[in-house]
């Protein structure tokens, strides 16, 4: 078995892969694409020590922030995890975001040259351009407007012929479960913006050394929660303003995260219960009791 826990940004996933190892012996496996990267903790609400109760998580923190990283490259590790964990008798419980590099690991995605290498054809295009360039196909794929490296994938995916449809896709592993976190959009709005209110100190002290040191970083360039600081520390805009941005930018993900795993995935989903989450535990444990015992 492996199970898979997705669904927005700031719903609870964390906490549940944590208590689902707990249970099944399993070991988290990380599939948030920023959280690949040392140093990024506050600003991505990375797992800490004392969050972790003492089980094994894998690909978190593999990588420098000027390191370049790919779906590709990710595809090839987390697979390489599955195989590791499993052979430890242990359960992978995989917990993130980031849909497309989920959809490369459980489905049978094959990857071409040209999203291996990621074409430099549309580097000189603006992100606007590369957006027009990508709607003009009217394909109604639901992507990241902010992650500039993504979209030149998808572009060159687009001109050689690719089209975004489920059923050109196989999962390659039969015994994944995908579980999915929702919850009322003004409940998830206000945990974002909460979460955002209590962060900003400490992010502040992350994410400045990391732009004043003149780092040539994609990751900070393109990540909610970092990129926004960039006009602060060139005395652009006010922190508050920088503030706004991150909530405004984050609730945006949220809804694209939402759209995405909907479309995409074959996803069980449960509605959080924040009062005693225990409940939502349980509710979690008996679909993957009763699911299991028909397979």
């Amino acid at each position: 078995m492996i199970l898979v826990i997705v669904g927005p940004t700031a719903v609870g996933k964390t906490k549940l892969s944590i208590e689902l190892s707990k249970i099944y012996n399993g070991e988290v496996v990380n599939a948030d694409s920023t959280q690949v990267y040392k140093g990024l903790d506050i600003g991505t609400a990375k797992v800490t020590k004392d969050e972790k109760c003492g089980v094994v998580h894998h690909l978190f923190d593999i990588k420098e922030v000027d390191e370049n990283y790919t779906v590709f490259d990710y595809q090839k590790d987390a697979r390489s995890k599955i195989d590791e964990i499993k052979k430890r008798g242990h359960i992978p419980v995989f917990v993130g975001g980031t849909g497309f590099y989920i959809k490369s690991v459980f489905y049978d995605y094959q990857f071409s040259e040209e999203e291996k290498n990621e074409s430099a054809t549309y580097q000189a295009l603006t992100n606007e351009e590369l957006e027009e360039k990508i709607d003009s196909y009217e394909c109604g794929f639901s992507y990241d407007k902010n992650n500039r490296r993504r979209m030149i994938r998808l572009l060159t995916r687009l001109e050689n012929g690719w089209l975004p449809m489920e059923e050109e896709f196989v999962l390659q592993y039969p015994d994944v479960l995908f579980i999915g976190l929702t919850t009322d959009r003004n409940i998830l709005y206000e945990r974002i913006n909460e979460r955002f209110d209590k962060m900003i100190v400490p992010l502040v002290d992350e994410v400045k050394p990391l732009i004043l040191s003149g780092i040539d970083s994609k990751v900070l360039k393109t990540a909610i929660g970092y990129k926004e600081f960039y006009p602060f520390f060139s005395n652009k805009k006010t922190l508050n303003e920088v503030v706004e941005n991150c909530k405004k930018n984050t609730r945006n993900y949220a809804k694209k995260q939402y759209t995405w795993f909907q479309n995409q995935m074959d996803v069980k989903w449960f509605s959080v219960d924040y009062e005693n989450f225990s409940n939502t535990i349980n509710e979690v444990v008996e679909y993957i009791e009763a699911v299991t015992e028909l397979r």
